[in-house]
């Protein structure tokens, strides 16, 4: 159709075909497929030029008009893209958001310099309902299930380690702790619906569960705050203690028995596959990390 219409406005072919950045043979074989289609000629052709047939001006008006929707219509679909890339809101799991995202977010900033980043933390269940609600346009959790309103990806792998303070007795041991004595001690425990405490309670149900929290705090921080302090045991992802290990302010305990690795998921919408800066944020996910650091990919 464009070409039809610039043939009527040039009134040549070849000069039609130029215009378009197309050979004139390619242009001569699109009109006549056109004229084949529709079942009229649509353009007499003679050395002096190309002019329309009766039924080829009538069609041209058409084009032109099929063309201006399509124009309008390209352009409706640019003003939606710009406005879902002007923001992106993140929901993601107190370790994703604390330990992670910093850097995906700092790398997502360079491609997307005008995309303004908005990062709501919660636990596991929160950041799922924020995402099936529309309240955020990617997530990023823990636990070990995803909701059947979200389709997830596979981010990444992580482990919970039991870790004490130095002079704490359990500092000491030579062999591993048992995993029912892990389930009887009161513990520094995050709060119920984070990825965390569903990891340990999975692994500790043959033993019946933890015992009822010393401490049950909202966020890694806090947990890894008081078990600094001597306050008691916790469990805490490796991302969240590999600086107190290092430093010696932490000491890990191996646990006999007892598996605590989890995936880390991305989510969204199910039957909504992330696009835009969304896209562009679940693909630096896949990206090693920074060495030294013990996410897993």
């Amino acid at each position: 159709m464009e070409l039809l219409v610039a043939v009527a406005r040039l009134g040549s072919l070849g000069r039609a075909a130029r215009e378009l950045g197309i050979s004139q043979p390619a242009a001569s074989g699109r009109l006549r497929g056109l004229e084949r289609r529709l079942g009229v000629a649509l353009v007499r052709r003679s050395p002096g030029g190309s002019a329309l047939t009766d039924s080829g001006a009538l069609v041209t008006e058409w084009a032109r008009r099929v063309l201006e929707a399509a124009e309008d219509f390209d352009a409706g679909a640019r003003a939606l893209r710009g406005r879902r890339d002007s923001r992106l809101r993140v929901a993601a799991s107190m370790t994703v958001a604390e330990y992670l995202l910093p850097g995906w977010l700092t790398a997502l900033h360079g491609r997307h310099p005008g995309t303004a980043v908005s990062l709501a933390a919660g636990n596991s269940v929160v950041v799922a309902r924020q995402v099936a609600a529309g309240e955020a346009d990617l997530g990023f959790v823990e636990g070990l299930d995803v909701p059947a309103a979200l389709d997830a990806a596979v981010i990444g792998h992580d482990r919970l380690l039991v870790v004490v303070a130095p002079r704490h007795p359990w500092a000491a041991r030579r062999r591993p702790l048992p995993a029912a004595e892990l389930a009887a001690t009161p513990l520094l425990l995050r709060e119920e619906g984070s990825g965390t405490r569903q990891v340990l309670d999975a692994g500790l149900a043959v033993h019946g569960g933890p015992a009822l929290p010393l401490l049950e705090l909202a966020s890694t921080t806090a947990v890894k705050t008081a078990a600094v302090g001597g306050a008691g045991p916790a469990v805490l992802s490796e991302l969240a203690v590999a600086d107190e290990l290092s430093a010696h302010r932490l000491v890990e305990v191996p646990v006999a028995g007892l598996d605590l690795r989890r995936e880390l998921r991305a989510v969204w919408p199910s039957g909504h596959r992330p696009a835009g800066p969304a896209r562009d944020l679940l693909a630096l996910t896949r990206n090693p990390a920074p060495r030294g650091q013990p996410f897993r990919a």
